[in-house]
């Protein structure tokens, strides 16, 4: 959530030095080689501290789905491949579509100041709505502060164990701009999840509905993901769905998604999660022009090769060499994701642990067990016969 989970995923073991030399299995173009891969990984996850992993895997056409651990700690039940968790910042990518299709139904352009749709909800302290753009909110170059980065944003569930407590988006947005932006709009690159809320009343704005029915209405409904929802205060998971928890073992699943919204909020499963990405790499859900401007990167500070419009594109260390892939990500209470789509998008993996620690995200320590497994997930769909 605070951090992309590439850059956790890179320096949590320093995974890439550990697995640049690690081989495949044998014969990994064979059909049934990357699912057997993809378990082991699964089943490392789990043996370095994760109560459970679930995974999608897809490569030219043939797909699978495995599952390792407990989905629940507290009755035993195991994990299975079409258990819901929360996806985090995957929400992101939803939330970009969405703008883009406004933009290309002509209703906004990515160069619209967002004071022109949000009159003076960003002013002050050096904020200046006028000046920052709807693109810059996307790829995040606004400058915008976030103060879900602080610890004393998460006291009331970290230290109060207020779980459901109700954190308005407008709240996190009156935080944001009560402190100075981190630097100049367009001059830098800052994670910043202000920058999504922001974005999903600019959505509210110009359709006069609200964000998440047009989430649904636009691409939950379209493309038929039937385990995908977007709660908005609820803090409960329904349906059947792994539990998160933290470093400790204590149980988060139970948190309100409130303060996260369209910045976060949303529930799927590993094979929704992976639709999507399906449409959205595939030019489903996009005219061309809006396909480019999603795909346009700028540079990041923390680990992917650069960042679109909601979506990044990293590199996978594989032994015939490195690949890229575009990838979205998500780690929240409980919860730590990761969707990859190669770039011809004839290769997918989704990829969700049920660990992640808020805590310790913000006292700049390692939210998630050490563990070579996410990156060996990686490889054994991404990579092409080594």
């Amino acid at each position: 959530m605070m951090r992309q989970l590439w850059a956790v995923v890179v320096s949590v073991g320093s995974l890439v030095a550990t697995l640049a030399v690690a081989p495949l299995p044998a014969r990994a173009g064979q059909p049934g080689a990357e699912r057997r891969a993809m378990v082991a990984a699964l089943d490392q996850l789990v043996a370095d501290g994760f109560p459970a992993a679930v995974a999608y895997g897809r490569v030219d056409g043939r797909r699978w789905q495995v599952a390792a651990g407990m989905a629940d700690r507290a009755t035993g039940a195991r994990a299975r491949p079409d258990d819901r968790f929360r996806i985090a910042s995957n929400t992101k990518a939803f939330v970009s579509t969405v703008l883009l299709q406004l933009v290309g139904e002509g209703r906004l352009t990515l160069d619209d100041p967002i004071e022109r749709w949000l009159p003076g909800v960003v002013r002050g302290n050096g904020n200046d709505g006028s000046t920052i753009t709807v693109r810059q909110l996307l790829n995040h170059t606004s400058g915008i502060w976030d103060p879900t980065g602080e610890r004393s944003f998460w006291a009331p569930y970290l230290d109060d164990h207020d779980w459901d407590r109700v954190i308005a988006p407008r709240t996190v947005i009156a935080l944001a701009v009560a402190h100075r932006p981190d630097f100049a709009p367009g001059t830098s690159w800052g994670y910043s999840n202000t920058n999504y809320l922001l974005a999903g009343l600019i959505i509210e704005a110009v359709t006069g509905r609200d964000a998440a029915s047009e989430v649904r209405r636009r691409i939950i409904g379209p493309l038929g993901l039937r385990h995908t929802s977007f709660p908005v205060t609820d803090p409960e998971i329904h349906g059947r769905h792994l539990h998160g928890y933290d470093l400790a073992g204590r149980d988060v699943t139970t948190f309100s998604p409130s303060y996260d919204w369209t910045a976060g909020a949303m529930i799927s499963t590993a094979a929704d999660l992976a639709r999507f990405h399906r449409a959205l790499f595939g030019g489903r859900l996009l005219a061309p022009a809006q396909q480019r401007a999603l795909e346009t990167l700028v540079p990041t500070d923390d680990g992917p090769d650069g960042y679109g419009l909601g979506v990044q594109r990293m590199t996978v260390p594989c032994a015939a060499g490195p690949t890229s892939v575009w990838t979205t990500d998500g780690g929240g209470p409980g919860f730590t994701s990761i969707a990859a789509t190669s770039l011809d998008n004839s290769r997918q993996l989704v990829l969700a642990g049920n660990v992640y620690d808020i805590d310790a995200d913000v006292r700049g320590l390692p939210p998630v067990p050490a563990s070579a497994g996410a990156l060996a997930a990686l490889r054994s769909v991404l990579c092409a016969t080594d």
